[in-house]
């Protein structure tokens, strides 16, 4: 493997580990990257979970350490992803991307519109809402969310940080925390699916995990240091990005193409 191509997977997995821990929709970045470098569409995004599941690891770590991460609470909801995402993994649906990638584009803007009016309704947290306990509605959602990590996993926090934010009223720091956890305990079941059927690049997916790691360590430090307000901007800034390449705004994968060429 020539050197362009290590230092090009090891920016790109910093790049992924630090937007998917502070936000979401970082895999477009990373399966973008293993396509344009040849991998087949299957097999890169079976790779992509080598290096999600090492950078949740850390960043799981790193919010642990620090203290923000609702441990109880986020073990039960990491139960029904868990299941899900083994359905998810296994299913073989025959769907129109480009539909499928604008649905993924529209939620996401209306996560948008969450953040921006009202912020105090969906960023700070609600403390009548985190001292209930969690009810079957919250761990259907969660395993509907888990189908879906399992087939896909591109913009999974977007729909992780919908269900911990509204669902369990937790602030986007804590929020963010009890994302990466949950994809961390579900990552190991779909990528023993994976790996299973033979679709996993293990060269390229470790290289990758090494820019991952720094990426969702230096994330997990500047979400907890600089607050919610830091978060949520990050989070518009990578939402509007990420939707305008879902809505054919522009194409994410041919600037990729441009700059490898």
């Amino acid at each position: 493997m020539p050197w362009s191509e290590i230092i090009i997977l090891i920016v790109a997995g910093l790049m992924v580990g630090f937007i998917n821990t502070l936000a979401g929709g970082g895999s477009i970045i990373s399966l973008s990257i293993l396509m344009m470098l040849g991998l087949p569409a299957p097999l890169a995004n079976g790779t992509n979970r080598v290096a999600i599941a090492i950078q949740t690891l850390t960043a799981t770590s790193s919010f642990k350490q620090q203290k923000v991460l609702p441990l109880r609470k986020s073990i039960y909801l990491s139960i029904p992803a868990v299941l899900g995402s083994l359905i998810g993994s296994w299913i073989a649906v025959d769907i129109n991307e480009e539909i499928f990638e604008k649905a993924i584009g529209a939620i996401m803007l209306i996560m948008l519109i969450f953040i921006l009016y009202k912020p105090h309704k969906y960023i700070y947290g609600r403390v009548e809402v985190i001292e209930k306990p969690l009810n079957w509605k919250i761990y259907l959602i969660f395993f509907f969310i888990g189908i879906y990590g399992g087939f896909i996993h591109m913009g999974i926090g977007y729909f992780l940080l919908m269900g911990i934010v509204l669902g369990a009223g937790f602030d986007l720091v804590k929020a963010n925390a009890i994302k990466v956890f949950i994809v961390m305990v579900y990552t190991p079941f779909t990528l023993a699916v994976f790996l299973w059927n033979d679709l996993i690049d293990w060269k390229y997916g470790l290289i990758m995990a090494i820019g991952s790691v720094v990426g969702a360590f230096i994330a997990s430090r500047l979400a907890v240091s600089k607050g919610v307000v830091f978060v949520k901007w990050v989070i518009v800034i990578v939402i509007l990005i990420t939707s305008g390449d879902m809505f054919g705004l522009y194409d994410f994968k041919s600037l990729i193409a441009g700059l490898l060429n």
